[in-house]
């Protein structure tokens, strides 16, 4: 009866430090980084519809991406038919990425007109998306 309660008294303490071991040194984190991507949209502002507009995105890895775009005028003047379509292919694309885990992070937008007296010029929107990615061990 002492070596059964002995033998007990071992297995129970050998557990017990095991327990004790497991929940004292957890796993270490998984480690985080941020990557980004972009999103510029360039818009041609130039009158006949002879500019040219695209959207380019470029991922965390350098891959690039090219949409081409409708241009804001036509022959007749402003196209809203080609604003309201390059408005749904640029939402479409934010939609994409926000269903892919990318937060909007930032967006900056420019106008670029070669002197005041141009009819020429380019509306310029740049998007820029992050998440968090956790990084393999080595």
């Amino acid at each position: 009866m002492k070596k059964l309660t002995l033998v007990l008294i071992v297995i129970s303490a050998a557990i017990g430090l095991t327990l004790v071991y497991s929940f004292s040194n957890p796993a270490p984190a998984p480690q985080e980084k941020v990557v980004w991507y972009q999103v510029t949209v360039i818009e041609s502002v130039v009158p006949g519809g002879i500019g040219r507009s695209r959207m380019i995105s470029q991922d965390e890895n350098g891959k690039m991406e090219e949409t081409k775009l409708e241009n804001f005028f036509s022959l007749a003047g402003i196209n809203f038919g080609n604003v309201r379509e390059n408005d749904q292919q640029i939402t479409n694309k934010i939609t994409e990425l926000s269903n892919e885990g990318w937060k909007l992070y930032d967006v900056t937008s420019g106008v670029y007109s070669g002197n005041s007296n141009s009819n020429n010029g380019i509306f310029i929107t740049r998007y820029l998306f992050n998440k968090m990615e956790t990084v393999a061990e080595e």
